[in-house]
């Protein structure tokens, strides 16, 4: 009898479990009530790393270029302006970009960079498009991991070589050269050394394409290590399309020892002879003049091979045997067949790949940490890299100015901090400039002072600085420089990415994080202990990195390091620390003591990436975690409600590869989550039971860091620069049922009274519109009217706007999700036909601060929501002189809207009286005293915007010049506006009271002005 009951009750708690799970399905809105928020490019617009770049045969204008974590990319006007070409197929890191010859709309692209330095992505294999990039399907070798160059057969575009890395964190036989025959459906492993070591450079003979040089390099890297060269590192060559292979490596005359990562070329003019740069103790420039056999060591200078695991690429020129290219910090080029080089830079420095045109040898594109550039006369001049929105960001946080900033430390460039709006129509290069820290730092502005802000890079480095002075102060805890030692040695061990901010009680109160936490309450003129070392210290994991040749110790790969930290926002002195070897520590003391709360069933060893301390109670806290770098690319999030003494792990959702980078808990609504991947976006309304895809229209590309500002979501991508969503209330709101409504109107958020427009650009960031944002959903388009209007307090209309069409403005909308924007603004003034003016407009006045009602009515069924319009706080001006702005301008648009009802009317009287078939006596004299007003009111001899010049400006255009004047800024009219307008609107009165006699007591026994002023529109 138990055991039937124990039977029953099991039935039951997963009856009731099964419930469960579908009533928590039914309660996830569906993405189509809200996919009418979208993520705006904020930039900047300064490119990030590129490894791949191909031009186009025959097209002297084309060429794309890979990126490091933005997909591909397209000009087709020499380097003016890019455009991504990837977005909406793949994304994310891309290795190599290749363009067949004999038929140019076929392109490959292969995932993941051979530029595998410490916040390195991987791809996800091969893509192929057959019209020039318009559009992309999958072309095989999905786990790649990391794909460094294709080949593509110079008549036959659907034979391809490919140099596969394969994964660099651990061991897998998915490494070397893969050759497809049919345009990437199936491909066969031709050339293999061991598990450890995958190619890197490959080249088809330009003169036999069925000989193929090959290199091979073993590759490792870990949390805490670099490791390039090793037994698999080898020179390859087959002369029967990869059927067989000779070691060239094995050669007599190659060097000996261990051999690291090599670059080769083959010369267009010779195919005899060939040039590698070889990482080798003995490493440098060789050559051979015999296609392999021998070789020959022609220069050894270290800026061609520094930090070589890093560079290493060598490109014969196309016209001169004897002209030979390396790359490296700068890139170097050899007219004596590499015995001597010169060195140059493109507009970045550190340079990756070089494509030359076959043809032409003064055409070519670089690949560099800048980006991709252009040049058409041989390298003396290049194109920019000011219009790639490609950077990428480790960090991102804001500010407190209006509008408010997002800073962030971009690699291989500078800390930025950048206007997230504007009042103009684009985020340009005027709106951001360089800040504290460096390429890889935490950035810290002072909540006190927004010119003052705080940033680190690697080395330990911190750095002050004062915006309002131009001034800069380093303020490192330890100012030890750690520059090419391993972390074994330090006092204190920084980590390339480690952790600076403000307490969230505490203004004045700095934190910052090495294996310990240190404080500050005096700008960094001295710093506090008071933790021990919260990490694992394994002293087998803190040696050098980057052996066995060649070292590379800049302190990215230090290890045992606190990587990420948070105080409570609830409580003072609850403060959480993780760490990059797995360890999670918290203290509810202001650090007295410290618990090691790690969560027990974590695997050892994930760096924890991001903490997020809850906004809402002090035991709260989430975190997330990797473990990439040890080729576990599983998503690991952790929530604790009592101060980590359990932990829930919450990744139900999450793609099993998407490992996680940050995770970010909404401040206003709780149990709203969101969460970024090295793949994509997500969110959650359950506290992390269940997430959901938030990529709207976000590329693919890896999210770094999140923050929330304003009811903002702010993205910092590793490869395309910050992204916002900038209305998330409408996920606050959406909810299941929506998409069964006729339709839905959302709540509006609350919107400052700031300008702004909205326009799409190649060279610049996206602004957000001024006004307010109205989000709908209509389950179909209407039958008969959609209408928007926009009442005040008194309930009287301001603005209304209808698909039907008002004073020529058609609203458009379409069935699903939809955004509608209002400007705040009132009606304009009237116009006419052909109106001309100087330094005047029509606009109507923005109305003033206070409460707002926006109401949607569908084929006669209305919903409303109420929202505030907010004063501009960059202003002074109070309510009441901002109620005074108002009123003078509305008296001002009204009275220009009278003046050019009149001019109509006065053409329209015209144009019927000389149309009449008997003439009166008096129609000249009635005639000569319409033309003598509209002549007084408006200058009539305009024809085009210069003719005021000339032809000087009358009435109307003097009165509507003031509400430029007055309409400039949030202030009060002055006095002298004001006097002004009282002339102006006394001299256009006589002007229009001698119209209306006219029209009265002549006009009207002539004509039904009536009738006519109906057919104007024109009001009484």
């Amino acid at each position: 009898m138990k055991k039937i009951t124990r039977f029953s009750w099991s039935g039951l708690v997963l009856l009731l479990t099964l419930a469960g799970n579908l009533l928590f399905a039914q309660q996830v809105p569906d993405t189509k009530v809200y996919d009418a928020v979208q993520w705006r490019l904020i930039g900047p617009f300064r490119g990030g790393r590129a490894d791949g770049v191909t031009g186009v045969n025959g097209s002297d204008k084309t060429y794309y270029f890979a990126s490091t974590g933005g997909g591909i990319w397209k000009t087709t006007n020499a380097g003016q302006t890019w455009k991504s070409v990837s977005d909406g197929f793949f994304g994310g890191s891309m290795g190599a970009v290749a363009v067949a010859e004999s038929d140019t709309s076929v392109v490959y692209a292969g995932g993941g960079e051979k530029t595998v330095r410490g916040n390195v992505s991987f791809g996800y294999g091969m893509w192929k498009s057959t019209d020039a990039g318009k559009t992309w399907s999958r072309a095989g070798l999905e786990k790649s991991r990391f794909i460094s160059r294709l080949r593509i057969h110079p008549t036959n575009p659907d034979v391809v070589y490919a140099a596969v890395l394969g994964d660099i964190f651990q061991p897998t036989d998915l490494r070397g050269v893969y050759k497809t025959t049919d345009g990437g459906k199936n491909w066969e492993k031709i050339l293999y050394t061991n598990e450890q070591s995958g190619a890197v450079d490959l080249i088809l003979d330009p003169n036999n394409p069925e000989t193929i040089y090959a290199t091979t390099w073993e590759i490792k890297r870990t949390p805490y290590s670099l490791e390039s060269g090793g037994p698999g590192s080898k020179m390859f060559k087959s002369t029967d399309g990869g059927k067989n292979w000779e070691e060239l490596s094995a050669k007599e005359t190659f060097p000996k020892g261990v051999l690291g990562i090599m670059g080769i070329t083959v010369s267009p003019k010779n195919s005899n002879r060939l040039y590698a740069i070889i990482e080798n103790d003995n490493g440098g420039v060789f050559t051979s003049k015999d296609a392999g056999q021998t070789w020959e060591k022609v220069n050894e200078d270290r800026s061609l091979r520094q930090r070589a695991w890093y560079y290493s690429r060598i490109y014969a020129d196309t016209q001169d045997e004897e002209t030979v290219y390396v790359l490296n910090v700068s890139y170097h080029k050899s007219t004596d067949g590499g015995k001597t080089f010169k060195g140059a830079n493109a507009p970045h420095g550190d340079h990756h790949d070089l494509w030359i045109d076959p043809a032409n040898n003064q055409r070519m594109i670089i690949a560099d940490d800048g980006g991709a550039q252009v040049s058409e006369d041989g390298g003396e001049n290049w194109s920019t890299y000011m219009n790639q929105p490609t950077s990428q960001f480790y960090r991102v946080t804001t500010d407190n100015s209006f509008p408010y900033r997002i800073y962030g430390a971009q690699q291989d460039n500078s800390t930025v901090r950048i206007r997230h709006r504007n009042d103009g129509g684009a985020i340009t290069e005027s709106d951001w400039e360089p800040t504290a820290g460096g390429e890889s730092g935490w950035i810290a502005p002072d909540p006190l002072d927004n010119d003052i802000v705080y940033g680190g890079s690697y080395g330990g480095l911190l750095t002050r600085e004062n915006h309002r002075n131009g001034t800069s102060r380093t303020v490192n805890v330890w100012p030890d420089n750690p520059m090419g030692h391993g972390a074994e040695g330090m006092k204190y061990r920084f980590q390339w990415n480690f952790p600076i901010f403000f307490s969230p009680h505490d203004p004045k109160l700095l934190y910052t994080t090495s294996n310990q936490f240190h404080r500050s309450t005096n700008e960094g003129q001295s710093w506090e202990v008071f933790s021990p070392d919260l990490t694992r210290n394994d002293k087998s994991k803190l040696g050098p990195s980057g052996g066995p040749i060649t070292k590379d110790n800049t302190s990215v790969e230090y290890y045992a390091t606190i990587f990420t930290a948070a105080e409570s926002p609830v409580k003072q002195g609850v403060i959480w620390a993780g760490s990059d070897d797995g360890l999670v520590h918290v203290t509810t003391d202001n650090g007295k003591t410290w618990q090691n709360v790690t969560p027990s069933d974590m695997p050892e060893w994930l760096q924890i990436n991001s903490i997020e301390a809850s906004p809402f109670d002090p035991g709260e806290a989430y975190f997330a975690a990797t473990g990439y770098k040890m080729g576990n690319y599983q998503p690991y999030l952790y929530k604790t409600t009592d101060y980590g003494i359990t932990w829930t792990k919450i990744v139900s959702g999450i793609d099993p590869e998407h490992f996680t980078r940050v995770l970010r808990a909404d401040p206003v609504k709780r149990g709203m989550l969101y969460a970024g991947t090295e793949t994509g976006m997500y969110y959650s309304k359950d506290d992390g039971a269940s997430w959901h895809s938030l990529q709207l229209n976000l590329p693919i590309v890896p999210i770094t860091d999140l923050t929330i500002k304003e009811n903002n979501l702010i993205a910092a991508t590793q490869g395309r620069s910050f992204w916002i969503i900038d209305d998330l209330t409408v996920l606050h709101q959406a909810e299941p049922g929506i998409e069964n409504k006729a339709f839905h109107l959302y709540k509006p958020q609350d919107s400052y009274r700031i300008d702004g427009v909205k326009r799409s650009s190649l060279t610049n960031g996206s602004n957000r519109p001024g006004g307010v944002l109205v989000y709908y959903f209509l389950k179909e388009k209407p039958k008969d009217e959609l209408k928007i209007e926009f009442f005040n307090e008194k309930n009287e209309r301001i603005r209304w706007f209808s698909t039907k069409g008002v004073n020529g403005d058609t609203l458009k909308v379409k069935e699903g999700a939809g955004e509608f924007n209002w400007n705040l603004r009132a009606e304009n003034a009237e116009g006419f036909d052909g109106l001309i003016m100087w330094a005047a407009n029509l606009r109507g006045p923005k109305v003033v601060p206070g409460t707002y009602k926006v109401k949607m009515t569908v084929d006669g069924q209305a919903q409303e929501q109420s929202f505030k319009v907010l004063a501009d706080p960059r202003y002074e001006s109070t309510q009441a002189e901002l109620e005074e702005q108002f009123a003078y301008l509305m008296a001002v648009r009204d009275k220009i809207t009278e003046t050019h009802q009149t001019i109509k009317l006065i053409r329209a009287y015209r144009s019927e009286l000389d149309s009449l078939s008997t003439k009166p006596d008096n129609l000249e004299s009635i005639k000569a005293e319409m033309q003598e007003i509209e002549e007084t009111l408006y200058q009539t001899k305009n024809r085009s915007g210069q003719d005021p010049l000339n032809f000087p400006i009358r009435l109307n255009n003097k009165l509507a010049h003031l509400s430029s004047v007055v309409g400039n800024g949030d202030y009060k009219p002055t006095d002298q506006s004001e006097a002004v307008r009282k002339e102006l609107t006394e001299q256009i009165d006589v002007q229009l009271t001698r119209f209306r006699k006219l029209e009265r007591e002549q006009i009207s026994r002539l004509l039904n002005i009536e009738e006519m002023k109906t057919k104007l529109e024109i009001k009484k």
